[in-house]
């Protein structure tokens, strides 16, 4: 088998979560890797207890980009990360879902010849006023190896004429993070902490640049949660994104009393927060999985979702922005209770990933 040097591209903190699995699993075979951090919302500092809790390594580089325009922004992730590996000469970069990280590190390594594996590839919303989605399709249409979480997104991928060679069906690397972490999320004490009991709360996550960049939008959401949370006589929770925090304060809403506004909290608390909530209401790609994977009930603020399995399975519905329609949908996901099988593969696409990679570039 021959040597392969990895290098491990990321900048949010859902990718932090969600490269986990590979980077231990390149630890636990002795691969040589490195990580590129490029600080796309957080800086690494911030980013540092995400390592600290799932027992990672520190990142080799830190870019430290910050936010900015879309195209002042993925401009000088390419700039970093293209210096780093023609330093660093790697047989391949992986990059996770969605992001500018994403879109930046996949063109920079396709340049200079570097094959580009994508984990999480082949997801689509058909929405391109989303810039996930323009990011997510460039993202697949340059990589050599696109490591698809589910058939449905393969399928997407053949439609798109992407070689069946290149793609993978390997589950996604979620399910490794959850199953690895769950028993040991049971120890916080954030519910505690926050004066909560399981079963009776829900939980909230509202962050996307559609919903909160727009007044009328983020006013309509506000007002939808407080509406559940009276019908249901139960507390929501949103731990503030600070993109969220930045527009409510910009636009002078008011957080109805109904809301617990927490600060941002860690992988383990946040995944403990979920799996004891009664609801969760989100407009956010990973936690629609995460919830689908935990059991409990999903209603994503959003018209559309590139994780449509969750759907079909019955974990969520569609609510959009609408304060009348997401009060409707959460009260019928709180009555829902069939149960689901978890569509996202068993727990071990991290090890998949990493056999494809080396049997591909031993060829």
């Amino acid at each position: 088998m021959i040597r392969v040097k990895v290098c491990i591209i990321l900048g949010t903190r859902p990718e932090i979560i969600k490269m986990s699995p590979v980077i231990r699993e390149c630890e636990k075979r002795g691969l040589e890797y490195f990580t590129i951090h490029t600080g796309q919302h957080y800086s690494y500092e911030m980013d540092r207890i995400f390592f600290e809790e799932l027992m990672l390594p520190p990142v080799k580089y830190n870019l430290d980009v910050g936010s900015g325009s879309q195209g002042r922004q993925t401009g000088r992730m390419i700039g970093g990360i293209e210096e780093i590996l023609m330093l660093e000469k790697p047989d391949i970069a992986y990059v996770q879902g969605d992001t500018n990280t994403v879109l930046a590190g996949a063109l920079a390594a396709s340049k200079l010849f570097v094959k580009v594996g994508h984990i999480e590839a082949g997801l689509r919303s058909f929405d391109r006023t989303m810039p996930e989605e323009i990011n997510r399709v460039v993202a697949d249409h340059v990589s050599d190896l696109l490591f698809a979480p589910t058939e449905q997104a393969r399928e997407l991928l053949l439609k798109e004429g992407i070689p069946t060679d290149k793609i993978f069906v390997t589950g996604n690397t979620i399910v490794d993070a959850v199953v690895e972490n769950r028993k040991i999320a049971e120890r916080s004490d954030v519910l505690d902490r926050l004066g909560l009991e399981g079963g009776r709360y829900m939980l909230s996550t509202v962050h996307r640049q559609e919903n909160v960049d727009v007044e009328p939008r983020l006013r309509s959401i506000l007002k939808g949660l407080d509406m559940a949370s009276q019908k249901a006589q139960l507390p929501i929770v949103l731990p503030m994104h600070p993109r969220t925090k930045k527009m409510i304060i910009e636009f002078g809403l008011a957080i109805p009393p109904s809301i617990r506004v927490a600060e941002p909290v860690g992988f383990m608390e946040f995944l403990q927060l979920e799996a004891k909530s009664r609801l969760v209401l989100t407009d956010s790609g990973g936690v629609q999985e995460e919830c689908c994977i935990l059991g409990v009930p999903c209603v994503t603020l959003r018209e559309n979702t590139e994780r449509p399995e969750t759907v079909d399975v019955g974990a969520n519905m569609l609510a959009g922005y609408k304060s009348d329609r997401i009060l409707g949908c959460a009260m019928e996901m709180m009555d829902r209770r069939k149960p689901w099988v978890n569509p996202f593969g068993d727990g071990k696409a991290g090890n998949r990933i990493i056999n494809i990679t080396e049997k591909a570039l031993a060829q």
